[in-house]
């Protein structure tokens, strides 16, 4: 698969690559027996993020963190705060997470219940609580929304507060986006960023190559407001706004931008595989 035109510009394959080598690939716990094929098209220790899925067991997540780790990837699962129902539970669960499967780093996400099973209201609670810190986790990722939440209104002040929060308690922190078909969203957030919070690592989202009825019911469950919109203009023409928001595309915006500055706030990519992960490791595979 080659680059569009577009990527002749000097260096640009080349970072492009880089964004790869560099990113990272989600896979649902329900794809776990084909986590070898997802190995075998990756690098070594490529991270690989585990959803927290509604009514999937802290037991079943760490099936996965095993499965993950001996493929030879590095496992990090999403920690969904409302989704947690007992705060032991998770204190046992992250501290095996971290000494028998060697877990450095988790994701950490509100979720999307519409109210807490357990002790946890939102992500920040769960910071507050030191219980990360304690059980030997070293890094979190938290969510970046380049096109707003339509739940959250203060999202500069609760990414503020984190990185307080992950600073007092010696925790690295960087941000993963959700993700986008306006590249230029994505790229105006990762400026902002750079602005504000210029030690914070930024992973851009990119949904990886599905079908396009697919892509319409992920937009629609994750939120993405513009995409939605888009979505809903073009009705019959659905197949359209796929093909401009081709992954390919995507990335080379983000390759673009990234060599704009020096140094890059833009340090990967992270793939979104909607139930796909062997064709989206197939896809970086083949651009990297």
């Amino acid at each position: 698969m080659s680059f569009p035109a577009s990527a002749t510009e000097h260096g640009l394959q080349a970072r492009a690559s880089e964004l790869l080598i560099g990113g990272s690939l989600e896979i649902s716990p329900r794809e776990l027996h084909r986590a070898a094929e997802v190995a075998a098209l990756l690098p070594a220790d490529t991270c690989i993020y585990i959803p927290s899925l509604p009514g999937l067991p802290l037991a079943r997540t760490l099936e996965a963190v095993a499965a993950i780790r001996a493929a030879g990837l590095d496992p990090v699962p999403h920690v969904s705060a409302r989704r947690i129902l007992n705060g032991e539970e998770f204190r046992a669960f992250l501290k095996e997470a971290v000494a028998k499967h060697g877990v450095p780093r988790v994701l950490l996400l509100g979720g999307d219940e519409p109210r807490p099973k357990g002790p946890f209201n939102d992500s920040l609670e769960i910071l507050e609580s030191g219980l990360l810190a304690d059980s030997g986790i070293r890094e979190i990722g938290v969510a970046g929304y380049p096109e707003g939440h339509p739940r959250i209104s203060n999202l500069t002040e609760s990414l503020d507060r984190k990185r307080r929060l992950a600073r007092e308690q010696g925790l690295g922190l960087y941000v993963v986006t959700q993700f986008s078909f306006a590249p230029n969203r994505v790229v105006e957030y990762c400026a902002g960023l750079a602005r504000t919070a210029p030690e914070v690592s930024i992973y851009a989202g990119i949904a990886g190559p599905t079908d396009p009825v697919a892509l319409a019911r992920y937009a629609q469950r994750c939120g993405v407001s513009v995409s939605l919109r888009a979505l809903r203009t073009l009705g019959s023409g659905i197949a359209r706004l796929v093909t401009n928001a081709d992954p390919r595309e995507q990335l080379i915006a983000l390759a673009r931008y990234s060599l704009s500055r020096e140094p890059s706030n833009l340090v990967g990519v992270h793939l979104y595989s909607f139930g796909g992960a062997v064709r989206t490791a197939a896809w970086m595979r083949e651009l990297i």
